[in-house]
């Protein structure tokens, strides 16, 4: 699940943000259900029936520049399924594949464990008390979001997982990353590695 609150300014006088909120992956049986994958951590209280929701998809699309509203959310199979009003068989359920899902929400309204793009853009980026670069962007992507961190010369995509990326602490301006070997550094290849040094290695003939 994503960790951030992707965040799009929509009214600023009234201090709303526009959030997305999950993502509508496979048609689901016969009555207009689809499966959905979720960027909340609050998925009940999200999808409650009668909830709103703008859907992002490409332009020719018929469901382009239009809202929906939810008919009803449920488990099934452990699986989040969502169903939405004027949404009634597979066909219509089929034309919202891959279709991303906002809301409305006050800015200073966040989740827990997560965060909107502008807290993180700008952040020091920490691996055993050393500065090692930083954020300059945040990619959103379906199966989870990258942080772009410039380090040095480099641009480095840290995918941003709890694994990787445990603490961010945006009122120090720094999170601390703990990445695979390799992610911020270059390794040796397998020749290099295993070649002997020192007294070890064979003196030429």
């Amino acid at each position: 699940m994503s960790r951030t609150t992707d965040v799009v300014p929509k009214d600023r006088n009234q201090g709303k943000n526009q959030l997305r909120v999950g993502r509508l992956v496979k048609a689901h049986g016969l009555k207009g259900g689809l499966k959905l994958e979720l960027y909340t951590d609050n998925p009940a209280g999200r999808f409650t029936p009668g909830a709103g929701f703008t859907v992002q998809v490409p332009e020719a699309s018929p469901w382009h520049g239009k809202d929906i509203t939810v008919r009803e959310y449920r488990l099934m199979n452990g699986n989040p399924v969502v169903f939405f009003e004027d949404v009634d068989d597979r066909e219509a359920a089929e034309s919202l594949v891959k279709a991303i899902l906002w809301i409305d929400q006050d800015v200073d309204e966040v989740e827990d464990d997560a965060w909107f793009d502008h807290q993180l853009v700008g952040l020091d980026v920490v691996r055993d008390d050393a500065i090692i670069g930083r954020v300059i962007r945040v990619e959103h992507f379906p199966a989870q979001d990258l942080l772009i961190v410039k380090s040095g010369d480099t641009e480095v995509m840290v995918p941003f997982v709890a694994a990787i990326v445990p603490t961010v602490d945006v009122s120090a301006g720094r999170l601390i990353v703990t990445p695979p070997p390799g992610l911020f550094e270059e390794l040796p290849d397998a020749a290099d590695a295993e070649q002997p040094s020192g007294s070890d290695a064979e003196a030429p003939e």
